[in-house]
């Protein structure tokens, strides 16, 4: 070693510095929204089972979705945020990264299944019925969410190249009709089976309630979504006005 080299040589430990923008934030609670409500879908859900409900004149029919109902929404809302603050192209290496998440999920839970189990464990079968379908539900969430997630980063760009930085909530609501319906129709259709969906009649629910689910979740939370975006374009050093 020269004298020159020990010169250089820092006395302290060297890391890489972190991005200080709030991209990686996002990029995680989006990866991580996407892995959860994958495995909250492989459960389905039916309110108001009883046909026999009814309000004055009114019968309640079933209402049926899945499990990943209550949490899927904030993955839109997370990519409405990243294409308006980032656009398509950082998005989309988001939608990447998820995508590779959702894959090492499945292949953990098949080999999960295929290991060989304990004397002392018995739940084997619990654990078959819950995940062991997730593989089905993998391909109707990939499928689902990476045409839904490009049509919904896409149209959000394209409007917003059109309006600037005016009419957000038309970006916003735009994006998500857009993008949600391709997804809830894609999804829907690969995973009905797989969640005990059998009949053209729940099916067609199963579709409508996600789609206008998913979308209502979007409108009523617009107040929340317009402050984030407001807050993180004021802080984000590389976002230009």
């Amino acid at each position: 070693m020269t004298a020159s080299d020990q010169q250089t040589k820092p006395d302290h430990a060297t890391f890489a510095h972190v991005s200080r923008g709030y991209y990686p934030t996002f990029v995680a609670l989006f990866t991580a929204t996407l892995l959860i409500s994958n495995i909250c879908a492989t459960k389905g859900v039916a309110f108001f089972a009883d046909s026999s409900l009814t309000i004055g004149p009114l019968q309640i029919l079933p209402v049926i979705t899945d499990g990943g109902f209550f949490l899927f929404p904030l993955a839109y809302i997370l990519g409405d945020v990243l294409s308006e603050l980032y656009g398509f192209k950082a998005t989309r290496r988001a939608i990447y990264l998820g995508f590779g998440a959702l894959i090492l999920a499945a292949f953990c839970f098949w080999l999960l299944i295929e290991l060989p189990s304990a004397d002392f464990y018995e739940n084997q079968e619990a654990l078959r019925s819950v995940v062991g379908v997730y593989p089905r539900l993998l391909l109707a969430g990939l499928a689902g969410y990476f045409v839904g997630q490009m049509l919904n980063s896409m149209t959000l760009v394209l409007i917003k190249e059109r309006t600037k930085e005016k009419h957000l909530w038309a970006r916003l609501i735009g994006s998500t009709i857009v993008g949600e319906f391709a997804d809830t129709l894609i999804f829907c259709s690969i995973a009905a089976g797989a969640i005990g969906i059998s009949t053209w009649s729940d099916f067609v629910n199963y579709v409508i309630v996600g789609f206008l689910w998913k979308t209502l979740v979007e409108v009523l939370v617009m107040p929340i979504t317009y402050r984030v975006i407001a807050y993180v374009k004021k802080r984000e050093p590389t976002y230009q006005l």
